[in-house]
């Protein structure tokens, strides 16, 4: 077993701290203790149910699902990811432009996960689709970043340092893949659209949303 984290941007400086993509990594925090302690009535209230939404009803769910995690393994991944890719990208953007676009890209995904399966009765919720937002900005404009990340292959770690464009396009490629082999099943489980979705919106608007005085500046790497 093994697999690959990412942990930052080795090739690049951000100008400020990173006060949206914090805020955003405490505010799902926060969002996921309020689930563990309302159970299962808590997420059937404030997540997107496809069924629901395609009747006119509940829409508030579209944004209020890309706050909410199905488990501790779900948030500290997705957290991770948001960590990895999100500092320059807001610090590409702008605080007020990233966040709108955050929350957009999330909509998008969420949008996309529902309209693939208009009249299913499964909880979508999860902020991963605004996070392929984030990484498929990252790719359009960061390609030849290397990647601070861990790769573990069962009990054995390293620290290795991969292009933007190699693990993100690799990520991206296993999402495509697996929607492909999943797409009838309705029972639960990835929300594959969902990343494809937002990781499309991130690559067709990153560069919209970009201050082109940030996209040369880097820092050498080790």
């Amino acid at each position: 077993m093994g697999g690959l984290i990412p942990l930052g941007d080795a090739s690049r400086r951000t100008r400020r701290f990173p006060v949206v993509t914090v805020l955003l990594i405490a505010v799902n925090a926060y969002v996921f203790f309020l689930e563990l302690g309302g159970g299962n009535r808590f997420v059937y209230k404030w997540s997107a149910i496809p069924v629901h939404i395609v009747h006119g009803h509940a829409w508030i769910t579209l944004f209020t699902s890309m706050f909410m995690h199905a488990g501790w393994m779900h948030i500290i991944g997705n957290m991770v990811f948001l960590w990895a890719f999100g500092p320059e990208i807001e610090d590409l953007m702008g605080s007020f432009r990233y966040l709108l676009f955050y929350l957009a890209g999330g909509l998008v995904a969420m949008l996309a996960q529902v309209l693939s399966s208009p009249f299913s009765r499964v909880p979508s919720l999860g902020a991963s689709g605004a996070i392929a937002a984030v990484m498929g900005a990252f790719i359009i404009t960061y390609p030849r970043d290397r990647i601070r990340t861990l790769l573990f292959i069962f009990i054995f770690f390293r620290i290795t340092y991969i292009p933007a464009v190699f693990l993100i396009g690799f990520w991206f490629l296993t999402q495509l893949l697996n929607f492909g082999l999943v797409a009838n099943v309705q029972t639960g489980g990835v929300a594959y659209l969902a990343h494809i979705g937002g990781f499309t919106f991130g690559v067709a608007t990153a560069r919209l949303l970009s201050n082109p005085q940030r996209l040369g500046l880097r820092r050498s790497w080790r």
